[in-house]
C-alpha cells in the first residue's frame, strides 16, 4: 500500500485553509465576547434602572410643622398617655385632624403633609406626655402630591412656593427608615417592607426545615441504598420531571391539599393550615425546590470517589458511618450550593403564593408561621399595580432589597462551597 504524501503546510492551498480557520476562530471569539458584553450590558441596565427609580423609596422629604398643643385643647391628660389605652385615647381626641389643621395654619391653608403624618406626633406624645403643655416643632413626612411637585421642581417644572419652602429651610430630605421598619399601607409615604420581609424570612425558614432534610435523605437513599430496578428508575425520572414543573402547579397543589385538608375534620375544628400563612407558603415552596435539592445532592454524592467508600469499609466502618462520616462531608459543598440556589429560587417565587392567599393587605408583621403574612415578591407585585407615583419608587426600592437578598444567598453558597472544599481536600 502506497504511503500518502506528507502535507505541504507552505503550499498556497494549505495557507488559504489555515487563514480561513483562523478567521473562523476569530469570529467565534468575537461572537463570544459580544455575547458576554451584551449580557453584562443588560445586567447593568437593570441595576442602573432599579437604582435610579428606587432611590426615592429609600429617602423621604419632611416638612417642619409647629404645633401649639395648649391651643389645640386636646381632651387628653398625661396620665392617659402613660396608660395602656393611650392609642385609643389619642384616636378619640381626633389628633389626626388637629395635626392637619396645624400644618394648614403654618402654610396658609396648604395641605402639604401626609395623611399618616399624625402617627409621628402620636408617638412623640406617648414618649413625652409633657408636650401637651408647650409648643413643639416636628419634621413630618410630606404627602405624595407634594413629593411629586418636588420632583417636578427639581426638573424645572414645579411650583415656585415649593422651591421657596426648600430655600427657607422648611423642607429636608433624609433616609426613610420607615421603609425598612413599617408594613404595607394605602399611603405610599407610609408604606414599608418589614411585614413582607419578615413573612419572607418565616416562609424561607419553613421551606428550609422541610426541604433540606427530606431532600438530602432522599438523595442518600437513592444513591447509596436503593436497588437498581424499574421502580427506582421511575422515581428518578419522576424527580427529574418534578424539577421542571411550573411553579404555579405547586401553588394549585398547596391550595387543593394543604388548605383543603381541614374540611375533612369539620369546620368546628378550624383550619389545620391557616390561609395566607407562612406555614402553608413554606410547605408549598418546599415541595417545589425539593427535587432540585435531591438532584444536586445526588450529583454531589456521586462525585465522591469510590475509593473513599472502599477505604472506610476496609477498616471496619458500617454503611451508615461511611455515608455520614466520609461521603456527606466530602459532598457537602455541592449539597449546600444546590440547596441555597433552590432557596434563592423559592425566595423569588410569586405564582404559588398568590394561589394560597399570601396576597392579603398585611398591616401588622407576622409574629409566627401561622399568622397571616405576605412575602417580598408578592408585595412588589401588589405595589406595581398601584396607580400612585410613590408606589413606583417603593416597588423599585423593594426590588433592590430582594436583589440584595438573592445576591447575599448566592454569596453564602459560594463561601460555604469554598470553605468546605478547602477543609476536606
Amino acid at each position: 500500500m502506497n504511503n500518502p504524501a506528507p502535507t505541504d503546510w507552505k503550499s498556497a492551498a494549505m495557507q488559504r485553509r489555515l487563514r480561513k480557520r483562523y478567521r473562523a476562530e476569530r469570529r467565534f471569539h468575537l461572537a463570544g465576547l459580544a455575547a458576554a458584553v451584551l449580557s453584562a450590558g443588560f445586567l447593568a441596565f437593570l441595576l442602573v434602572t432599579m437604582a435610579w427609580n428606587g432611590a426615592g423609596g429609600f429617602t423621604r422629604t419632611e416638612l417642619t410643622v409647629t404645633i401649639d398643643f395648649p391651643a389645640l385643647h386636646l381632651p387628653l391628660t398625661a396620665e392617659q398617655l402613660r396608660s395602656p389605652g393611650a392609642d385609643l385615647a389619642l384616636a378619640g381626641a381626633e389628633l389626626d385632624d388637629a395635626v392637619q389643621n396645624a400644618a394648614s395654619a403654618n402654610y396658609q391653608g396648604s395641605t402639604l403633609i401626609s395623611g399618616n403624618a399624625w402617627l409621628k406626633v402620636r408617638d412623640a406624645l406617648k414618649a413625652d406626655p409633657a408636650l401637651l403643655q408647650r409648643r413643639q416643632d416636628f419634621w413630618l413626612p410630606v404627602s405624595d402630591d407634594t413629593e411629586r411637585e418636588l420632583r417636578d421642581e427639581a426638573n424645572g417644572a414645579g411650583h415656585d412656593n415649593i422651591g421657596k419652602l426648600r430655600g427657607m429651610g422648611f423642607l429636608r430630605t433624609s433616609f426613610n427608615r420607615d421603609f425598612l421598619t413599617a408594613s404595607d399601607s394605602t399611603d405610599p409615604t407610609a408604606a414599608g417592607i418589614w411585614g413582607a420581609l419578615k413573612g419572607s424570612l418565616l416562609t424561607m425558614l419553613v421551606t428550609f426545615l422541610i426541604a433540606f432534610p427530606v431532600g438530602l435523605l432522599s438523595a442518600i437513599y437513592l444513591e447509596e441504598y436503593a436497588p437498581r430496578n424499574r421502580w427506582t428508575d421511575l422515581i428518578e425520572v419522576s424527580i427529574n420531571n418534578l424539577a421542571a414543573v411550573p411553579s404555579i402547579i405547586f401553588g394549585l397543589l398547596g391550595l387543593a391539599v394543604f388548605l383543603g385538608t381541614w374540611s375533612l375534620f369539620g369546620q368546628e375544628i378550624g383550619p389545620l393550615m391557616p390561609r395566607s400563612a407562612a406555614l402553608v407558603g413554606g410547605v408549598t415552596l418546599a415541595l417545589m425546590i425539593m427535587p432540585v435539592i435531591v438532584i444536586a445532592s445526588r450529583n454531589a454524592i456521586k462525585a465522591v470517589p469510590p475509593s473513599i467508600r472502599e477505604a472506610a469499609l476496609g477498616i471496619g466502618a458500617s454503611r451508615v458511618q461511611v455515608v455520614f462520616h466520609h461521603v456527606i462531608p466530602l459532598a457537602l459543598p455541592g449539597i449546600l450550593t444546590g440547596t441555597i440556589i433552590g432557596m434563592a429560587r423559592a425566595l423569588g417565587e410569586t405564582a404559588p403564593l398568590l394561589l394560597i392567599g399570601m396576597r392579603a393587605f398585611i398591616v401588622t408583621p407576622p409574629a409566627s408561621v401561622t399568622d397571616s403574612a405576605t412575602v417580598l415578591p408578592v408585595q412588589i407585585f401588589l405595589w406595581s399595580d398601584e396607580v400612585g407615583r410613590g408606589f413606583v419608587e417603593k416597588t423599585s426600592a423593594a426590588i433592590i432589597v430582594l436583589l440584595v437578598l438573592l445576591l447575599a444567598m448566592n454569596g453564602i453558597a459560594i463561601y460555604l462551597r469554598n470553605r468546605f472544599e478547602a477543609r476536606y481536600q
